[in-house]
C-alpha cells in the first residue's frame, strides 16, 4: 500500500507499514499486534487543520507528561461557531490522528456542541484506537475545551490562555 505524504525510503527505514503500532508496548512484547485504523494513518499522513491563527479568539494547551503529547488547539468563533480551528501536536502518529479529526468533528459546530465531543466519540471517529493509545483522545478533547473555555474567559473578562503549561 502506497502512503501518501511519506517518501518510500523514510516509510522503509522506519518499517512501517499500515496499521502499526509506532511504539512497541508491554502487549506487543507480548505477542499481540495492535493495529491503527486506515482512519488513524489517514490523519496521520494527512493531518487536517495544522497551524496556528495568528490572533485566535481562544487558545488551549495540554500535555501528557508519562508520554510526552503536547497539544495546542487555537480557534476563530462567529456567531457563537467554531468558524476557523487550528492545532500543534507535538506527539506520536495518535496523537496527530487525534488532533486532526477533533479540528475535524469541531469546525462548524456552535461552541456548546464542541463543548459535548468526548474521548469516546473522537476514538469511534477513527474507528478505534489501542488500548494504550486512547489517553491521545482525551487530551484532544480536553484542548478543544480549553481552548472553548478561554475564549469564555476572554469575553468574560477574566483573562487569557489558561491552558496547562
Amino acid at each position: 500500500m502506497e502512503s501518501p505524504g511519506l517518501d518510500k525510503k523514510i516509510l522503509e527505514a522506519l518499517d512501517w507499514r499500515p496499521g502499526r503500532c509506532d511504539i512497541q508496548s508491554d502487549s506487543e512484547k507480548r505477542g499481540e499486534i495492535l493495529m491503527y485504523s486506515e482512519k488513524v494513518m489517514e490523519h496521520f499522513m494527512n493531518p487536517r487543520n495544522v497551524g496556528e491563527i495568528k490572533d485566535p479568539d481562544g487558545s488551549g494547551t495540554v500535555g501528557n507528561p508519562v508520554c510526552g503529547d503536547m497539544m495546542t488547539f487555537y480557534i476563530k468563533v462567529k456567531d457563537d461557531k467554531l468558524e476557523d480551528i487550528k492545532f500543534k501536536t507535538f506527539g506520536c502518529g495518535a496523537a496527530i490522528a487525534v488532533s486532526s479529526m477533533v479540528s475535524e468533528m469541531a469546525k462548524g459546530k456552535t461552541l456548546d456542541e464542541a463543548m459535548k465531543i468526548t474521548n469516546k466519540d473522537v476514538a469511534a471517529e477513527l474507528d478505534g484506537l489501542p488500548s494504550n493509545k486512547m489517553h491521545c483522545s482525551n487530551l484532544g478533547a480536553d484542548a478543544l475545551h480549553k481552548a472553548i473555555e478561554d475564549y469564555r474567559a476572554r469575553r468574560a473578562g477574566e483573562g487569557g490562555d489558561r491552558s496547562e503549561k
